[in-house]
């Protein structure tokens, strides 16, 4: 089994993921080749919540022009996950210490 922290990367930080954090959705940065019960049970192991439903989607990454040959390159395509949690679970990503 995979280590749950090496699944989830990183939490979205954006005004859209901030809006749905409200009503109980999170979202997540996850690795590549994660699928949808690998992330359900990593947010189930990690923050002992329970997880109703896990939707994901692949980015394309963005093709970029390189400095000195003008030729192009690309960034590595990155995977979210939006993990919808059963109600009065919440998740403690923003707190102040």
């Amino acid at each position: 089994m995979k280590d749950p922290r090496d699944i989830i990367i990183a939490p979205i930080v954006s005004e859209k993921s901030y809006a749905l954090i409200e009503t109980g959705v999170y979202t997540f940065n996850v690795h590549v080749d994660a699928s949808k019960p690998e992330i359900h049970d990593a947010v189930e192991a990690i923050w002992g919540v329970k997880v109703v439903k896990v939707n994901t989607l692949n980015r394309a990454g963005k093709v970029q022009r390189t400095r000195g040959t003008n030729r192009p390159g690309r960034r590595p395509g990155t995977k979210r996950a939006i993990v919808t949690l059963a109600a009065g679970n919440e998740i403690p990503l923003f707190e102040n210490n």
